[in-house]
């Protein structure tokens, strides 16, 4: 071994504990990043492997009733490879020991052979058998959160008839990865369920002998979706079709691939945070090492060593230090990866899970995390390759000294010998102790950033089920209904108030853009759940025209007083120019609002209603609820307040795992700052203290002096860590904006407080650690003058 390498061992050995320090700063970004990467790898291999297997169709189209012979034109139509016709439709289902009335998707298998296409994953029990009408097989999420198992049993209300089907088998379909009810945000298993029946069962029931009213489609390789598309909506159009759509567009895929997208927006945004304080760290420990080693430098020269050398030995201790935070990171983000995928498996229903992290990603973490480091200690390293040996074997110049005008106000004079110490110490090296401030003000920026999330969906919730709904429930009916069903419903035991809601499937284009998107007609004067704007409250419907949410108008590039072409789905099909007449804010979806009358007008159906809001009297609700269970033509019924419990269930196990590992990584960041810090400044005034100690100072007054300017450049890095959390706050709310949602960016004073007190207890842990090494000075060996 040589001298220098010796020489670099003994001198990571005496920063043992900065080294560490700065090792899991370095760590907890490699970490994230491979978390972030390995979970990406994994979600994209499962889905793809789930998908093959299975054979997920590519696209997908729904009509009123098609006849059977219809699916030959089907398959061979140009670019298709497989074609398989079904029958899908909803139930109401009333399950053993549950009050409320659970809402259900039926879907037919073939009779004879096997699925062609979204072939269902048996989890238990087996499929039905064709010459048993009652027999299902359940969605294996419904199953468990209701206890089912095969030979279980339960009624269900199909088209107005009550059936007690019997439970033959559990299942996962690549359909429903992601299953939620029509209608819904968040996925409820209690409140909604997947079966499975023969198809001659379900033709029976909803009358479709020698019919169909779904078909699902793969494509050839190189197929355009566009295309086939086009040609399905012609050939369904006469059928009553509702548009066809690709797997993009597909609800199960669609939230799949937005989790990936924003996993990869995590990827970009979190290690950078961190391997950017890592590079502040190392720069700040190498500038010191360097300034202390300026003699042992100018040695080295004089004895031959060459600038390469000696840059090349401080390098290696920096990859050093970088390569024991890869190594602590790799395994800190393998086990997160894998855990944070098995969490993601319990809202993404997988049958299997692929977690095999290939090299890339923490080959990429580990360069990243390296040049990081490397780059935090550029500068110190350039500067002693660059000191000349003469120069370095002289001590360092002292500062110049001079009254300031600091000095001289009242507050100066006011103040004890200890404290203008302080003060004069971060007056006249002001960069570094801003960098020191900036450092621990990325640590709380970090905090603030994670808790800020809680205070957003807050804000979520009470804008948007709070403020602008007023319903207790929403009742969906599966065929279009007279307006005079309202009359109906208020005649029902325990509803107060219904109001009711037109609902059509379109395309809407401006331009070349286009969306497939409902338009929700609401009646004049709408009280339980009208048009609901963020910031103005309710807004009044116009007679004619849409009101566009602002998500929407920006995808289409509209701006009010555009006109769109639309398109109906439903119904007589009619195309349409409508101008858009206002915009407005909403957190969720990307809804478009029109006068329920004129929506009517438009589709030519006369006035008929798809829903009804309806409010309850809560004595009344179990009464209310057995009803339900048998109404016929009911195809869902949604309450507000499960779905705001959904919500919260749901984003609240992600979330708050989400701020613990936040909070963790960020009290790294602020240890490592904070420690590195006081440990530095006690290594440069060690002489300093101990000359005071020896003139009478008491070891208070020295942690006085010591801890003191950590203490000032804590407080100082708490108001810039806010503005520095907020802007951070900001970019991550904008970067997470999906179609879905949009985080409201919303921070309490209370979350400032949260994130101060904990940054503010890791700097007085710190300081209580550097604290016992001040009390353990040896005055004689600091005070000794080196040979």
């Amino acid at each position: 071994m040589s001298s220098l390498d010796r020489k670099l061992l003994r001198g990571l050995w005496q920063l043992k504990a900065q080294v560490v320090a700065i090792a899991l700063v370095i760590a907890s970004g490699t970490a994230l990043l491979i978390m972030a990467l390995t979970t990406i790898e994994a979600l994209e291999e499962t889905t793809t492997a789930y998908y093959e297997r299975t054979r997920f169709a590519d696209v997908f189209a729904r009509a009123k009733r098609a006849p059977e012979y219809l699916g030959r034109d089907i398959a061979e139509m140009p670019g298709v490879r497989l074609a398989e016709t079904r029958i899908v439709d909803g139930a109401i289902l009333d399950m053993p020991g549950y009050s409320e009335p659970v809402v259900a998707q039926l879907i037919s298998l073939p009779e004879r052979g096997p699925q062609l296409l979204n072939a269902l994953v048996i989890r238990s029990g087996r499929l039905v058998d064709p010459n048993r009408s009652d027999e299902v097989v359940v969605s294996e999420p419904f199953a468990d959160a209701h206890g089912l198992k095969p030979g279980d049993t339960f009624d269900a209300i199909l088209r107005g008839n009550k059936r007690r089907l019997q439970v033959v088998g559990t299942a996962l379909s690549p359909e429903f990865v992601y299953a939620i009810a029509p209608g819904g945000l968040m996925p409820d298993d209690e409140r909604f369920g997947v079966l499975w029946m023969g198809r001659d069962a379900l033709a029976a029931a909803f009358d479709l002998q020698s019919a169909f009213n779904s078909v699902t489609v793969s494509l050839l390789p190189g197929a355009d979706p566009r295309d086939v598309i086009r040609r399905l909506d012609n050939l369904l159009a006469p059928f009553g079709g509702t548009g066809a759509y690709d797997r993009a567009d597909q609800t199960s895929n669609w939230f799949l691939q937005s989790e990936i997208a924003q996993q990869k927006n995590m990827s970009k945004i979190m290690p950078t945070i961190f391997l950017a304080v890592a590079a502040f760290l190392t720069n700040m420990v190498m500038a010191r090492l360097i300034e202390t080693e300026r003699r042992e430098i100018g040695l080295l020269k004089a004895f031959g060593y060459g600038n390469l050398a000696i840059g090349w030995h401080f390098a290696k201790m920096v990859l050093a230090i970088g390569a024991l935070g890869i190594l602590i990171g790799s395994m800190l983000g393998a086990w997160l990866g894998h855990w944070n995928t098995e969490l993601y498996t319990q809202f993404y229903r997988f049958p299997f899970l692929l977690y095999r992290p290939g090299p890339d990603g923490f080959v990429i973490a580990g360069a990243i995390s390296l040049a990081a480091a490397l780059a935090g200690s550029l500068f110190a390293v350039r500067r002693a390759v660059r000191l000349p040996p003469a120069e370095a074997m002289l001590p360092p110049s002292p500062p110049i000294y001079r009254r300031s005008w600091a000095s001289r106000t009242a507050l100066a004079g006011a103040l004890d010998e200890p404290s203008r110490m302080i003060l004069r110490r971060i007056i006249r090296w002001p960069v570094r102790a801003f960098l020191a401030s900036l450092g621990l003000a990325m640590s709380i920026s970090v905090l603030i950033m994670a808790l800020q999330w809680v205070d957003a969906i807050d804000s979520l919730v009470e804008t948007v089920f709070e403020r602008g709904q007023h319903q207790d429930a929403s009742v969906a009916f599966s065929d279009l209904q007279p307006i005079d069903t309202v009359r109906g419903f208020e005649d029902l035991p325990g509803v107060l108030a219904a109001e009711p809601y037109r609902y059509v499937s379109t395309r809407i284009a401006h331009g070349h853009l286009i969306e497939r998107q409902g338009i929700i007609g609401v009646p004049q004067g709408a009280i339980l759940s009208p048009v609901f704007d963020n910031e103005r409250g309710r807004i009044e419907i116009p007679p004619d025209g849409l009101i566009f949410s602002r998500k929407l108008a920006e995808l289409l590039e509209v701006e009010t007083g555009d006109t769109v072409a639309v398109e109906m789905l439903q119904g007589h099909q009619r195309r349409v120019n409508l101008p858009v007449v206002q915009i407005f804010d909403t957190y969720i979806g990307t809804p478009v609002y029109m006068d329920m009358a004129a929506l009517n007008r438009l589709a030519g159906d006369g006035r008929v209603v798809s829903g009804l809001h309806i409010r309850v009297d809560a004595p009344d609700r179990a009464a209310l609820l057995t009803r339900l269970k048998d109404i016929p033509n009911v195809a869902a019924v949604l309450f507000r307040q499960a779905a705001i419990d959904t919500f919260y269930k749901t984003m609240g196990e992600t979330i708050f795992i989400f701020i613990g590992f936040f909070v963790a990584f960020s009290l790294t960041l602020s240890v490592g700052v904070t420690y590195n810090s006081i440990r530095i400044a006690l290594s440069e005034r060690a002489r300093e203290l101990a000359t005071l100690r020896v003139l009478g100072f008491s070891r208070w007054e020295i942690s006085y002096i010591l801890l003191g300017e950590v203490g000032i450049l804590t407080w100082i890095s708490i108001p810039l860590g806010g503005v520095i959390g907020f802007s951070l706050a900001w970019y991550m709310t904008s970067a997470f904006e999906t179609e879905l949602y949009r985080v409201p960016l919303v921070l309490r004073d209370a979350t400032y407080g949260k994130a101060a007190l904990i940054a503010l207890a890791a700097a007085l842990t710190c300081a209580a650690i550097v604290r016992r090494r001040l009390d353990r000075l040896d005055l004689i060996a600091v005070l000794k003058t080196r040979e």
